[in-house]
């Protein structure tokens, strides 16, 4: 009796081991499968955030927060999706809410002021601003309080700005740019002049930087276009910007030779310039 119940005991020892290891095993794949799928959300979110189509990205992000309410970064992929789909409104919206959540970080504050700034709310893009620490000094943070300044005609504090956010990118061409078009507004023209020539010198493929370029020398009555790397294509539109500059100060009769070369020298119908011309001509 006593090996029966030994063999019993063993075996019913035998059998909870194998239970155990049963479950335990089932734990560790079902635990598996939950890494598996945070890390397939994760590769996902990136997908969404970089190469994905910002309105299908916002989609996405949308049902997500719908489900998931309470986590930051399913709101902050949906206020990012919102500002590359260009629905810049709706984008300050999703970007109140990732500010308003206890996890927020000092980039979500920026986000928010971004998006402010991009439907010209500055004064709550200021709020915004100042409500992140001294510390954190990032280029976007100083490339938004430039901005920012820049709009209230700050100008001691915007050139300060944009010098410190030169300083903290290794592609600086286009702070360079609205620096320059800073300077364009204040009628600093040989200065800003100097800056687009810059921009351009860091980015040729810049051709905001190129008609700036344009527009600061053609308000210093230099109607000769810059020597920089262009396209057949750029060079007639520099051209048309040219001649406009020269029409608006009077200069109509050199005017009216920019805009012939310009149609001239487009390879297809430049149809912009030859109205321009044609209503020259005609008054």
């Amino acid at each position: 009796m006593r090996h029966v119940f030994l063999v019993s005991a063993c075996l019913a020892g035998a059998l909870a081991l194998s239970a155990c290891g049963k479950q335990d095993g089932e734990e560790t794949v079902e635990r598996a499968l939950q890494d598996v799928n945070v890390i397939d959300e994760t590769n996902l979110n990136d997908v969404m955030l970089t190469v994905a189509d910002p309105n299908q990205a916002v989609t996405y992000f949308r049902d997500s927060v719908k489900n998931n309410p309470e986590r930051i970064d399913m709101q902050r992929g949906l206020a990012i999706s919102l500002i590359r789909a260009k629905r810049n409104t709706e984008a300050a919206a999703a970007w109140k809410k990732v500010v308003a959540m206890p996890e927020v970080t000092s980039e979500d504050r920026l986000g928010l002021a971004d998006s402010l700034i991009r439907i010209g709310d500055w004064d709550l893009a200021k709020t915004a601003l100042n409500a992140i620490p001294p510390t954190h000094e990032t280029y976007q943070r100083y490339r938004l309080e430039a901005m920012v300044a820049d709009a209230n005609q700050e100008w001691k504090r915007a050139d300060s700005f944009y010098e410190t956010a030169v300083g903290l990118t290794t592609r600086p061409a286009k702070i360079m740019n609205n620096w320059g078009y800073s300077k364009l507004t204040r009628g600093d023209y040989s200065e800003a002049e100097r800056l687009f020539g810059e921009a351009i010198h860091q980015d040729q493929s810049l051709f905001t930087a190129k008609n700036n370029l344009v527009l600061a020398r053609g308000a210093q009555r230099n109607y000769d276009l810059p020597v920089i790397s262009m396209t057949q294509t750029e060079q007639a539109k520099l051209l048309h910007t040219l001649a406009l500059s020269a029409v608006k100060q009077g200069d109509v009769k050199i005017g009216e030779g920019l805009l012939r070369q310009a149609v001239a020298t487009h390879p297809q119908y430049f149809e912009a310039a030859a109205k321009a011309l044609s209503a020259l001509e005609n008054s």
